[in-house]
């Protein structure tokens, strides 16, 4: 039976991660209240309860208060450390004062990034550093030392990237000695370049896609974990109301509803499902507090594997609005 390349590597077997990007309140200064501290509890409780064992973090995440709030966690109940693989992320400076937000891939700020992930979320060492953003003022061997370090001092197990290219993944691997586990990128029914890329080779239409040549395949050829970010699109076909989205996004959430009604399951499994069919092995983020979305995705998995390829080019094709090339 085929496997995600987490797995392969001995790192992680849960098909869901829980995106912790909401936790803390507000993208803001204001303090972290109890309902905050509640919900996000709530949140970690459902995700375990159906099998997540998953979760990612950034140190902007809510400037801070999102590893913050994870953290008060843990330090509640410590024994639940040892049941989690946690990824976190840094490269992104947010604005402050006169300096606009921008991407920092230097030593300095990895390292400190990292101490600041590990303080908050009161641990002693990461399970996987994703690089956040691509930073045009990258140096390698700079990124090298770095993660050099963090591995020999054990703050860091696996590193891997987040919204890269091919190219810009080969560019860094040749002066990083661990291979690269991770890219993070979007994709969902709502974010389909990821898809559209490989069937419009030689089609006018592919010079309008945005989204790197050939890395689905590179990333499947080296053994690398593809997770997705926004794979629920928003809620935009399980639930949310699509009255004002185009034709085609209304038909496609109509689908949904129906596909799930069908099999006895959520428009969530069903959304996912599909993702997760990929011989990628799709590793979704989900970004969310509600506890009972969160439960509602729990028969993913199961769909994915019953999914037909007839059913799964019906939401493709649906989703893409216009029939394939």
């Amino acid at each position: 039976m085929k496997v995600m390349p987490l797995t392969s590597r001995g790192i992680s077997s849960s098909r869901l991660i829980l995106g912790c990007m909401p936790f803390g309140g507000g993208w803001n200064r204001d303090p972290i209240t109890d309902a905050d501290r509640l919900s996000a509890e709530k949140a970690v409780d459902a995700a375990l309860s159906i099998g997540i064992s998953m979760f990612d973090h950034a140190n902007i995440y809510t400037m801070g208060k999102a590893e913050e709030t994870f953290g008060g966690i843990l330090r509640n109940r410590p024994q639940l450390r040892e049941q989690m693989v946690i990824q976190s992320k840094c490269g992104i400076r947010l604005a402050e004062g006169s300096v606009p937000g921008h991407f920092d891939f230097s030593k300095e700020h990895i390292l400190e990034s990292v101490d600041g992930t590990l303080g908050r979320l009161g641990i002693e060492y990461l399970d996987i550093l994703l690089l956040h953003r691509p930073d045009p003022l990258v140096e390698p061997e700079e990124v090298a030392e770095a993660l050099g370090e963090l591995k020999s001092s054990g703050k860091v197990r696996y590193f891997g990237v987040s919204n890269m290219s091919v190219a810009q993944m080969r560019y860094l691997q040749r002066s990083i000695p661990d291979q690269l586990a991770v890219n993070q990128l979007e994709m969902s029914l709502g974010h389909l370049d990821f898809l559209n890329q490989s069937i419009l080779v030689n089609q006018e239409a592919g010079a309008n896609v945005n989204f790197s040549e050939g890395l689905m395949e590179h990333c499947q050829m080296e053994n690398i974990q593809i997770q997705a970010w926004g794979p629920l699109a928003q809620g935009r076909y399980s639930g949310r109301s699509v009255e004002d989205e185009p034709e085609h996004v209304q038909k496609t959430a109509a689908m949904v509803q129906q596909m799930a009604q069908e099999k006895g399951t959520t428009p969530e499994a069903i959304v996912l499902g599909w993702l997760m069919k990929h011989p990628a092995m799709i590793q979704p983020v989900i970004g969310t507090t509600n506890a009972e979305r969160i439960i509602a995705c729990e028969d993913a998995e199961r769909q994915s594997q019953q999914m037909t390829r007839e059913e799964w080019y019906s939401l493709y094709v649906s989703a893409r609005g216009q029939a394939m090339p």
